[in-house]
């Protein structure tokens, strides 16, 4: 979850009249079981709204009430690296439980109270799943049953420890620069490129594999199995993170793009590449909200975008809209791992800009901080240049004021490199 700050301009002038639509739904009927609307279904031969204006908010768009300290949000991300058995010689149950509680001991030494922990990294699953095969993380190679189910103890592990967790999931991510490996006989790659009608549905794209969000069926798969964590595991959330589409290359969807520019010339002006993409993605998003809140109406789904706006709208995240209108998210932590003298984007300017677009009082904002650049020569050596930059961004934000924070990641809470800057965070968070 690393942020990419591009200077550049990207106007969004409009996600479609189709995202209030789908929100509005929504919002009304939460448990009603149902695919993404006709309009949206580029496979079916439909296509988003042609033109329109942007989306809008839906009832009750004042500043969220602000968490108390006895509710604050104090959550670490726990990377699928930070699991990782596959290098391990010994890959037992046990093994992994050792590894597993190091981390939640750690987390509570420094008065973390959520673990956000990575269980569908590269469209597998660290859990038994109908749907994604086992992943290589514990089973050493994809598809390989580990013998245990990771996510069931560690729901356990943290729960007994007092903690929370939430199930962090990659959407689009089957494989990137030859991670994993091998990719299991029956991942889904496998089994869509051989079938000519949904050969399109994943996309080979420079060094990686991606599921093609232009499709329903794609998104319904992906809901599936974010509806599968939530009626099988007793989770207390459920994130998405920052990657979206990969790149800005209108060769990546070309074929589902100019389907859907031929379908909908019958009836009006085809969307531009970028907001039939963001289209998609709101399209995916508000799906899993759905499916989510079927199972379990009070299951926070939220999403982890890069802090840089311009660079969420580029990829297909229409973050303005996730924001704002109902339906979409319950939270929302853009990832802000930048300090105060970030030349391009600094923290201050940044928590003021993600805490003024968060209109729906129904949306939490968290706000992620990088714990991994604390005491090392990033950002051209600023964040040498002190070691309280974490604690203070803390205490901003609290003014600013946000419902929390999640620290990226559990592997630097106890480093030589970020000792003295943790112990001021934690300290802050005592505050």
């Amino acid at each position: 979850m690393v942020i990419r700050l591009l200077d550049r301009h990207s106007v969004l002038t409009c996600i479609c009249i189709l995202a209030a639509a789908i929100a509005v739904t929504m919002a009304v009927n939460l448990n009603r079981d149902g695919g993404i609307p006709a309009s949206a279904d580029v496979a079916s031969g439909g296509a988003p709204a042609a033109s329109g204006g942007a989306a809008s908010g839906s009832a009750g768009q004042t500043a969220p009430k602000i968490a108390g300290a006895a509710d604050e949000m104090r959550a670490v991300w726990v990377p699928y690296l930070s699991l990782n058995m596959s290098r391990e010689d010994d890959k037992s149950k046990t093994a992994f439980l050792n590894k597993f509680n190091r981390i939640v001991g750690n987390a509570k030494k420094c008065g973390m109270n959520t673990l956000i922990v990575q269980v569908r990294p590269f469209g597998d699953s660290l859990y038994k799943s109908a749907y994604f095969p086992w992943s290589h993380v514990v089973g050493g190679t994809q598809g390989v049953n580990p013998g245990y189910d990771p996510l069931a103890l560690m729901v356990e592990t943290c729960h007994g420890a007092g903690l929370k967790i939430h199930a962090w999931v990659n959407p689009l991510r089957i494989q990137v620069d030859g991670t994993p490996s091998i990719l299991a006989v029956g991942n889904l790659y496998n089994t869509w490129k051989k079938d000519p009608a949904k050969a399109d549905w994943v996309v080979d794209f420079g060094k990686g594999k991606y599921f093609n969000p232009a499709y329903a069926d794609v998104r319904r798969r992906i809901a599936d199995g974010v509806k599968e964590i939530a009626r099988n595991y007793d989770v207390d959330g459920i994130q998405f993170d920052d990657y979206f589409y990969p790149t800005q290359d209108a060769a990546f969807d070309k074929k589902a793009y100019d389907s859907y520019c031929a379908a909908a010339k019958k009836t009006g002006t085809p969307l531009g590449l970028l907001e039939w993409r963001q289209a998609n993605v709101s399209a995916l998003v508000s799906l899993v909200y759905r499916e989510t809140k079927s199972v379990k109406p009070s299951l926070p789904f939220g999403i982890a975008p890069q802090a840089n706006v311009q660079n969420d709208l580029s990829m297909g995240a229409d973050v303005r809209s996730w924001c704002s209108v109902s339906g979409y998210v319950d939270y929302i932590c853009p990832q802000l791992y930048v300090n105060f003298e970030n030349a391009v984007l600094p923290y201050d300017a940044a928590a003021k800009t993600w805490r003024g677009m968060v209109t729906n009082r129904n949306v939490k904002l968290y706000f992620g901080l990088a714990v991994y650049k604390a005491g090392s020569d990033a950002d051209s050596g600023t964040w040498k240049q002190a070691g309280n930059i974490l604690a203070s961004q803390v205490e901003y934000g609290r003014k600013t004021p946000c419902d929390g924070f999640m620290f990226y990641s559990c592997d630097y809470l106890d480093t030589d490199q970020t000792k003295r800057e943790v112990q001021n965070v934690v300290e802050a968070l005592k505050r």
